[in-house]
């Protein structure tokens, strides 16, 4: 008797054909700058796809490769400049695969244990950046934001158990306007005021800014976050000076490092971060500038108890958990959770985090070779100088709709993607380089047609 099949039938050629199509992606990238169409031409090309019999693996393949996959932006294209792109090893990108096949819960440890062991391995690579004591640990979760919430979330709780009873006007965390926009997201989400603090003229925040704003010592500011690479513009805040008013005056100090804090590992820029090793949580996103694919961000705190005590979630179901195990889904909004970090891990483990550093260093030297090229050109002005790998830089004599036309002529054409933002109240261009094999010469090249 032939052996009776489940509800799904045989999928052994939709799971090889499906295989094959992934490994030719991963040997051979995409190199679309951007292809995105309206919806209403997806859906005459792609068709019903959602139907009561399926149209069979076959089918469903080819429309996602032939329709869908070429109407998304390449992320890891080498001139794929614009927002903060992502570069994944190709080591990384394949044990992607391997992550999802396995199939692992990673939120506790009794259902994940060798996966989050692995995860726990990475974490300890960028612990030993940060400079942080023996005890401290983290977790990977989705993206920046996440992790700024989770972050806070904790900040918030530790400063309710210190005081007792929520401030009469409620809570609020200080940062500058340039923060990125997650912190604002966060601050609505745990329903918190925001005590904006004064930039320096370079658009940083200080100690003496920050000591300054809390003069009047109010007792309603429970978290301080300085950032390690703002989005826009690629700027560290003096993170020492605030750690220093933060310890004086007994605030939790968050450094937001999701793009920018990947330069710890680059000696030349180590020195930027000074006072990093005092904070009290940090976030950096492999998925940006570590060379890990989506989704996937580091979130660490010095004290994780103190985080276990805002994040671990009870109900019946949950009595057997051992809490005394390293358990992801205790420090951070999350409970089911996939080991996200895994294809982190795998890269650092085949190539070694040496490979990395000079990785990260070949991306700065792009960005100051570019810079420098800017700055001896006539027809361009650097508006100001790069302290990691993003460029901010303007055409004289054009406004908003010129860089808007040239920038949509070079992503329709496959050249370039580079896109405008907004500095100082004017519109510049700007360009995030955190791909290793970004050539500067064509970039460069590319750059005499603003002319």
């Amino acid at each position: 008797m032939a052996p009776e099949r489940g509800p799904w039938g045989d999928e052994s050629e939709v799971v090889r054909a499906a295989g094959e199509w992934a490994a030719r992606r991963v040997v051979r990238p995409t190199q679309s700058k951007t292809t995105a169409r309206p919806a209403e031409e997806l859906a005459a090309a792609a068709g019903a796809t959602i139907t009561a019999g399926g149209i069979g693996g076959e089918q469903a393949l080819r429309v996602f490769g032939e329709i869908l996959e070429p109407a998304t932006r390449s992320q890891d294209d080498p001139m794929n400049l614009a927002y903060i792109p992502a570069a994944p090893t190709r080591a990384a990108v394949a044990f992607d695969l391997v992550t999802s096949a396995a199939n692992v819960f990673a939120g506790t440890w009794e259902a994940g244990a060798g996966a989050i062991f692995a995860e726990n391995q990475a974490l300890g690579w960028i612990l030993e950046l940060l400079r942080w004591p023996p005890g401290a640990g983290g977790c990977f979760v989705a993206g920046g934001t996440a992790g700024n919430l989770s972050a806070l979330a904790a900040a918030r709780h530790r400063a309710h158990k210190r005081r007792g009873a929520r401030p009469a006007d409620g809570w609020r965390l200080a940062c500058t306007a340039d923060a990125h926009s997650s912190i604002r997201a966060a601050a609505r989400v745990l329903d918190v005021g925001i005590l904006e603090v004064p930039e320096d003229a370079a658009g940083h925040l200080t100690g003496s800014a920050l000591a300054a704003a809390l003069a009047d010592e109010p007792d309603d500011v429970f978290a301080v976050v300085a950032s390690a690479g703002t989005t826009n513009a690629g700027l560290v805040d003096d993170i020492a000076g605030v750690a220093r008013v933060c310890g004086e005056r007994g605030l939790w100090l968050h450094v937001d490092g999701a793009y920018g804090g990947a330069a710890l590992a680059a000696p030349s820029a180590r020195g930027l971060f000074a006072g990093v090793e005092l904070a009290d949580s940090f976030v950096v996103d492999p998925h940006k500038w570590l060379f890990a694919p989506y989704d996937c961000c580091a979130l660490l705190y010095r004290d994780p108890e103190l985080a276990r005590a805002a994040h671990s979630q009870s109900a019946s179901y949950l009595e057997q958990i051992d809490r005394g195990a390293d358990n992801p889904a205790d420090l951070a909004i999350h409970l089911s959770r996939r080991a996200r970090g895994l294809p982190f891990w795998f890269s650092l483990a085949t190539h070694g985090t040496d490979r990395y550093v000079a990785a990260i260093e070949r991306t700065l030297a792009v960005t100051r070779e570019v810079a420098d090229a800017i700055t001896r050109s006539d027809h361009l002005r650097l508006v100001c100088e790069p302290e990691l790998s993003v460029l901010l830089f303007e055409r004289p004599g054009w406004d908003e709709q010129d860089y808007a036309r040239w920038s949509g002529e070079m992503a329709r054409d496959g050249v370039i993607l580079c896109l405008s933002t907004t500095w100082k109240g004017r519109t510049v261009l700007r360009l995030v380089f955190v791909n290793p094999e970004t050539r500067p010469e064509l970039v460069i090249e590319v750059l005499q047609s603003l002319r």
